[in-house]
């Protein structure tokens, strides 16, 4: 039977490997995203009757409403849509804060309530959240963002509690250093490309395809007994402390 999912934040980057990956796999796929131009393109280009879905996912009623378009309740959500604003806490205005933990959080947190409410009915259903390596490792200079991702992963174990007896599942994946979406500018730099491809065990960075990869593995009928589980994809790098970190 064909499967069906909506990744958020599909336009451009991992969200777009994800969308991508599913349709090959066979699931109808809806891209979601805020840019109607880019939305429709990218649907145009994946192909193999991906449809688009235009919403803020801040936005209750925008999301409803491209729920309703889709059609039935999808059987796979992924939370991709997320930003970043860079800059010492301390002078972060409240405005990039909360802009940050309303896209990162509060948008997952909508888009996700709006799936279980759908899939409760079938009595089936899996959420995929996006959280970060971040969440484990804050990064400095990094805003919000770290504290909107571990926020998310422990939405996604609440969820994965409160729904599990109506056969419905919730993970999420921890990327690390992946050389795409919003991290494509700082990975353009030589140097610092250098430097965490050499922190990391498996010695490379990460790309939208290992993540889309994991997006497959979880959601396989052979994955069906893992839930409220926050999956690292990250070659290593989370645990890679005292190897960075050598006695001599």
């Amino acid at each position: 039977m064909t499967k069906s999912a909506i990744v958020t934040g599909a336009a451009n980057g991992i969200g777009t490997a994800i969308a991508s990956a599913l349709a090959e796999r066979g699931y109808r796929v809806g891209v979601m995203d805020l840019d109607a131009a880019a939305v429709e393109a990218r649907a145009g280009e994946i192909g193999r009757g991906a449809v688009a879905l235009i919403a803020d996912v801040s936005d209750a009623a925008a999301v409803a409403a491209a729920f309703d378009q889709f059609g039935d309740a999808p059987d796979l959500v992924v939370n991709n849509a997320g930003i970043v604003r860079f800059g010492p806490l301390a002078e972060q205005s409240i405005s990039d804060f909360e802009t940050v933990l309303r896209i990162n959080l509060l948008g997952a947190y909508i888009v996700t309530r709006e799936a279980v409410r759908r899939m409760v009915g079938r009595g089936s259903g899996h959420v995929i959240s996006l959280t970060s390596t971040n969440a484990y490792n804050p990064g400095p200079g990094s805003g919000a963002y770290p504290a909107s991702k571990m926020g998310l992963l422990q939405l996604m174990k609440q969820f994965a509690l409160e729904y599990g007896e109506q056969g419905l599942r919730f993970n999420s994946i921890a990327p690390g250093f992946i050389d795409g979406g919003m991290s494509t500018p700082i990975y353009a730099d030589p140097k610092v490309r250098a430097s965490r491809s050499n922190g990391v065990p498996l010695k490379r960075l990460g790309t939208p395809a290992d993540i889309a990869n994991a997006v497959l593995m979880l959601d396989d009928d052979a994955s069906s007994y893992i839930t409220g589980v926050d999956l690292l994809v990250d070659g290593g790098v989370t645990h890679a402390v005292l190897k960075n970190l050598p006695r001599d």
